[in-house]
């Protein structure tokens, strides 16, 4: 810290608040503790009577904060994320569209294990729309060695392969078919009010519904209009029905009979614990392409909130899921089907 004439200032960083007070009007820091002192701030300076200013003296090997958090903007930033200016070392990340948003959580708590610097973020494996906040980085103190910036990007690179902490992966627009399982529904005796869900929920994400078919609980029929659709172009089936253990309920074996991989039959999800999920590989080589099938379990269609609005933004990312990461969303994947729902701004599948 030295002590230098504020007309001699421009460029040169405060050490202390500096208030400005106005009466009846204001009383506050008009300059805080860091802000680097432009031209136009000096008749201020002076007109608060600030004739010789404080300032950070630059040491060798030290950084400003703000110039220590550009290095921990870019140890964190992805793709397709907007940034703000730095301020008295804070720096946040928005969405710059609607995507998927993921976290490299070892990364992430290695920095934040390092001292004297922080990464705050929402939760991962959420969808999120263009505009949203998505995490908030600072440097605690005014100055930083530069060799411990360096050794956070070391560190942080390490663990991620050299890509950045958070990750931005846009929805994509995709093409979904829906098979309706159920004598019940197939012989007209009750009307069909699952698949009104599904098409409201796939809307969320601008999804065109391609096909719709209806069938009794014949396992054979089910399987051969879960490859039809796909035959047809249909980037992911879905297949309402039949998904419990009674034993007219076929859609499982349905969904096993088409040669899918198998992820998962169940979930620790609830609503949702009967939910099925598996990825058929269609054509071969480089045509090959890969098409999620989901059963959905009659909660979807009665509950607000379910495994199926967890699964889908992963799916609309084609961020595959895996038997692993269904099986880590028991932590916090019980609804607690508040009064007035607010996912994803809350607990509920926060577990992956």
């Amino acid at each position: 810290m030295k002590l230098i004439r504020t007309t001699e200032a421009e460029g040169a960083v405060l050490c202390h608040d500096i208030t400005q007070i106005i009466k009846g009007v204001t009383k506050d820091a008009r300059f805080r503790k860091g802000h680097v002192v432009t031209k136009e701030d000096i008749t201020v300076l002076l007109s608060l009577g600030k004739d010789q200013l404080y300032v950070w003296e630059k040491a060798e090997g030290m950084l400003h904060e703000d110039e220590a958090a550009e290095i921990l903007c870019a140890i964190c930033r992805g793709e397709y994320m907007d940034r703000s200016a730095p301020k008295e070392g804070k720096i946040e990340l928005t969405a710059a569209c609607s995507g998927l948003f993921k976290i490299k959580n070892e990364a992430l708590k290695a920095v934040n294990s390092m001292g004297q610097m922080m990464i705050a973020s929402r939760h991962g494996n959420v969808p999120v729309k263009a505009g949203d906040k998505l995490a908030g980085t600072r440097i605690i103190p005014l100055v930083i060695e530069e060799e411990k910036m360096e050794a956070a990007k070391k560190t942080a690179m390490e663990i991620t392969g050299g890509s950045p902490i958070f990750e931005l992966v846009p929805f994509r627009k995709k093409k979904a078919a829906i098979v309706t399982t159920g004598n019940e529904v197939y012989y007209g005796r009750i009307e069909d009010t699952f698949s009104p869900v599904i098409r409201e929920k796939l809307a969320e994400y601008d999804t065109e519904v391609m096909g719709h078919e209806i069938w009794n609980d014949d396992d054979k029929k089910v399987t051969e209009a879960i490859l039809r659709m796909i035959e047809k172009g249909a980037d992911m089936v879905i297949c309402t029905g039949g998904m419990s253990v009674d034993p007219d309920d076929k859609t499982p074996l349905a969904i096993k009979n088409t040669g899918a991989r198998i992820v998962s039959y169940g979930a620790p999800v609830l609503p949702g614990a009967m939910f099925l999920l598996a990825y058929y590989t269609a054509g071969e080589g480089d045509s090959a392409r890969v098409v999620p099938i989901m059963g959905l379990p009659g909660c979807v269609m009665y509950s607000k909130r379910t495994i199926f609005d967890l699964v889908l933004p992963k799916i609309m990312a084609d961020d595959e899921v895996t038997a692993e990461e269904l099986a880590s969303l028991g932590q916090g994947g019980l609804c607690l089907n508040c009064p007035v729902c607010t996912w994803p701004a809350c607990g509920f599948g926060k577990g992956w």
